[in-house]
């Protein structure tokens, strides 16, 4: 449908345009919550429910644009999204789970604000409409005489970057659940960079770029880079400042060995 084509391609433009002003204000705004928690945001709510809200769309309008495109029964099409969706699960059930084990609860110290969890729930509103449209509607698969080349080699790189991030998500859990305070991560690729976590995602959804091999996994992409690259910089900057000399000199932000 023409209408469709048009929400498409426009809200295709839009996740390449809100990347660069992301990238801008977060280098100089630190999203308000975690380790960067500040008064003056507004109602907060409980840590995992603010992350199993903002990350549901991924899940639930995903399975229901899904069925409705042209490719909805290719096993091409079935085999991406099935590696999208496994990221989401994830992020949207398990990791708030973990989290409540963890011993997180809702307070003034560690509350999530409402308004950033609404940001986040409407972008994941915007990216899985694209993905979700993309891979099941508008993606050529019958002419397309790399995609096997092009799936093989990015599931690859999407299956190591997911368990990065499953891993150091797990440390990072660890450390909460042993009570006392923000403490130094260490062991495995916390010895390369501050942010493992932000690494892997970073990784899986370049691997998703390579796997699609088209505008919406690219824009995916660049606005994970967009978004997580300056927020590795500020968690970075902040373990410096909270930790001094006992911080590790030579562990870099979010790339090893480089930034």
């Amino acid at each position: 449908m023409a209408s469709d084509q048009t929400l498409f391609h426009n809200s295709l433009l839009a996740l390449y345009l809100i990347g660069p002003p992301t990238a801008i204000s977060l280098r100089f705004l630190q999203a308000p919550y975690g380790k960067h928690n500040r008064p003056g945001w507004g109602p907060t709510m409980s840590v995992p429910l603010a992350w199993f809200l903002m990350e549901s769309p991924t899940l639930w309008l995903t399975l229901l644009l899904f069925p409705s495109g042209d490719n909805s029964s290719n096993y091409k099409s079935l085999l991406l999204i099935s590696l999208f969706l496994l990221h989401y699960l994830n992020r949207t059930c398990l990791y708030p789970i973990r989290l409540l084990r963890s011993g997180t609860r809702r307070n003034s110290a560690t509350g999530f604000p409402v308004v950033v969890a609404l940001m986040a729930f409407v972008f994941n509103l915007l990216n899985s409409y694209l993905q979700t449209r993309s891979v099941s509607h508008y993606m050529d698969y019958d002419r397309d005489e790399w995609f096997w080349w092009r799936f093989f080699g990015g599931a690859v790189v999407f299956v190591l970057g997911m368990a990065v991030n499953i891993w150091s998500d797990g440390v990072l859990v660890k450390l909460k659940m042993a009570g006392g305070g923000y403490k130094v991560p260490t062991g495995g690729w916390f010895e390369l960079v501050s942010c493992p976590n932000y690494l892997g995602e970073i990784v899986e959804w370049l691997g998703w770029a390579v796997m699609c091999g088209s505008w919406a996994g690219l824009g995916f992409f660049l606005y994970t880079c967009a978004n997580l690259v300056p927020r590795a910089r500020a968690n970075h900057t902040w373990y410096l400042n909270k930790f001094g000399e006992d911080y590790p000199r030579d562990r870099k932000a979010v790339i090893p060995f480089l930034y």
